[in-house]
């Protein structure tokens, strides 16, 4: 039997001899890659964390200790160690299978649930302060990735330590990356740290003498003071112990006895502690060493060589197409920028990052700073384009409330991952940019059908004076190749897709495409004429359109990959009792709960109750019901 199979607790870590504990993590990488390899996942992550997470649970007591991931996508070993490897670890990021996070209602051993990074200091804090007021005597520790210290709620967490607890321990995972390469003047301080030569030369020399001369361990202590003292000489007063902490390190992350001997240092001592480990994202798989960006998170891929399965005649996905057409856009007006907050990747500026680095930022995981960056771009005449995740762009909503729209500046936002991100979950699904955005004056929201309307989107976002916002999904496109030359779209106007008299569908994003085969459906099995509408605007709604409509409609069906709960449908409801027009409307949304992950959009849009057969079985019910007129 594995070693690992015979873990069905933490404290079966610690019955390990120290040899074993070698064999365990050779065991952890072996099972990560293989699972992800089927699943996809944060690979890179998780490889990097082995010995770490092995060296938390055998210092120290979960549950009773708390341990906490910022974002917790790395926290794959923490769910081995915690006696959730079975099928449910098989099936991790799908349908009946364990979340790819951290989650509260998983287990007991997950302290704090989480999926965006920068929370997990301030919820340490908040949990040491807790444990010091209750009278407990239980361990808090806090694992934040370098990339955590561009996010400004970390840095209002580092303000409040020495005030607030006297006991709590931070280890800074170290491996230079987010997602990208880490930018700003955080990821340099690190680097300084970690290369200096001459405090690395005196550092070396220091522990060598300290061996060779008879009764050096006694003086171990202080060759430890001299050693910061030194260092700060050097490297520059810690920025750290300016906080009020105790910065140790920086140490190799994967070497188990150093960690160990470490951590229980740290556990005896009574002030906050920070620990610098060193680790390689991705260790003990050459692919994702190789490419760390590549394997942060991916689909499933190959194990021999690191590839994911090659589709044939996939269509790009909507983060390229929006790449690309921006770096076009971009190429003819040097007063286009775009901005990210470390997902050059994920949002597809990539392109613009290789091909016109000086209309490029990535302002690292700051998202309320990379929209008032934006601010004062467009106060200054630039055409700034954000692309931030939809989950991502809750984090800096008072900005776009204050700063943009108050202001009336003509920022482009354009939000990938709007409607479900099935395998990432609740954390990251973006299911209510409507609601949050059409309650502010002066936002237009769009969502296109396709590609080819993304670009036109795009193109008269860019030419118009006023906060455009435009979603569109997770993955891939529908396959409609973008005409050359963009076309301005009327602002609040919708699209007639198909002409009906009895039943309006009212279809925003790809549920365009995907109505027709319910609509014939419906006047096959009723005689009443079904007409499709491309909302195109969530915001300003083409009421004009809508008013004609209910003239005759009997029931006007909305679409939308979003909550029902100020969403597209309840937008269509307002408009029509502001017209006074009585007109039963059928919502098809999700419910005012948060969603699960899953293995799919159809896994999901089943479990919430709107699969295609319990959509046709509601409006077969409504259109039952008395037509509703005034």
């Amino acid at each position: 039997m594995s070693l690992l199979a015979k873990i069905h607790s933490p404290a079966d870590v610690k019955a390990f001899s120290r040899p074993q504990l070698d064999e365990l993590a050779e065991e952890i990488r072996q099972r990560i890659i293989e699972v992800t390899s089927h699943n996809g996942g944060h690979i890179g992550p998780n490889l990097g964390v082995v010995e770490m997470t092995i060296a938390l649970h055998r210092v120290f007591d979960c549950p009773q200790d708390r341990f906490l991931f910022d974002v917790s996508h790395q926290g794959y070993v923490h769910k081995l160690l915690s006696g959730r490897n079975g099928e449910t670890f098989d099936k991790i990021r799908q349908s009946g299978g364990l979340s790819g996070f951290l989650s509260r209602s998983e287990s007991e051993h997950d302290a704090y649930g989480a999926g965006h990074a920068g929370t997990a200091l301030s919820a340490a804090l908040g949990m040491a302060a807790a444990r010091d007021r209750l009278g407990e005597n239980r361990h808090i520790v806090a694992v934040l990735g370098d990339a955590a210290f561009t996010c400004g709620i970390t840095m209002e967490a580092l303000n409040n330590i020495a005030e607030t607890t006297s006991r709590l321990i931070i280890i800074l995972n170290d491996n230079e990356w987010s997602i990208a390469k880490n930018v700003g003047a955080m990821a340099r301080y690190f680097n300084e740290i970690i290369t200096n030569p001459v405090y690395n030369k005196i550092d070396r020399g220091l522990v060598s003498f300290l061996k060779s001369i008879p009764g050096g361990g006694s003086v171990l202590e202080v060759g430890k003071k001299w050693k910061r003292e030194t260092k700060d000489f050097i490297v520059g007063s810690s920025l750290f112990e300016a906080y009020g902490l105790r910065y140790i390190g920086p140490i190799d992350g994967h070497d188990l006895d150093t960690v160990i001997r470490h951590l229980e240092f740290s556990r005896e001592q009574e002030q906050p502690i920070i620990i610098h480990m060193l680790t390689k994202k991705g260790k003990g798989y050459d692919p994702a060493l190789a490419a760390p960006e590549k394997f942060h998170g991916l689909g499933p891929f190959d194990i021999k060589t690191g590839m994911a399965p090659k589709r044939k005649d996939a269509p790009p996905n909507y983060q390229d197409v929006f790449g690309q057409r921006l770096l076009e856009f971009a190429g003819k007006d040097a007063k286009i920028i775009g901005i990210t907050a470390a997902m050059p990747p994920g949002t597809g500026l990539s392109y613009l990052r290789e091909s016109l680095p000086d209309q490029f930022f990535d302002v690292g995981i700051a998202e309320e700073h990379a929209v008032l960056f934006a601010a004062g771009m467009a106060c200054e005449g630039l055409k700034p384009v954000v692309a931030i995740y939809s989950t991502f762009l809750q984090r800096s909503y008072d900005p776009i409330v204050h700063d943009i729209c108050l202001q009336n500046l003509p920022v482009t936002f354009c939000l990938d991952r709007a409607g479900l991100s099935p395998n990432d979950g609740a954390t990251h699904h973006g299911l209510f940019d409507i609601a949050y955005l059409r309650c502010v004056p002066n936002t237009i929201v769009m969502q296109p059908k396709d590609e080819d309307e993304l670009a036109d989107m795009l193109w008269t976002s860019l030419h118009t004076p006023s906060p455009t916002f435009i979603r569109y999904p997770r993955g891939s496109a529908i396959g409609v190749h973008p005409k050359e030359a963009p076309e301005m779209l009327p602002i609040g106007k919708a699209e007639v897709v198909r002409e009906g008299r009895d039943v309006q569908f009212w279809a925003l994003g790809p549920w365009v495409s995907e109505v027709g085969p319910m609509a014939d459906q419906i006047e096959a099995e009723t005689g009443v004429s079904v007409g499709i509408v491309n909302g195109r605007f969530a915001k300003p709604l083409d009421t004009e359109l809508l008013a004609g409509q209910a003239e005759e409609a009997r029931l006007i069906v909305s679409f939308e990959d979003h909550t029902v709960q100020g969403g597209f449908g309840s937008a269509l409801m307002e408009a029509l009792n502001e017209l006074h027009l009585c007109r039963r409307v059928l919502r098809i949304g999700y419910p005012d709960q948060f969603v699960d992950h899953g293995s799919s959009v159809e896994d999901l849009r089943e479990k919430a109750g709107i699969s295609t057969e319990a959509i046709m079985e509601r409006i077969r019910k409504a259109l039952e019901q008395p037509t509703l007129s005034g």
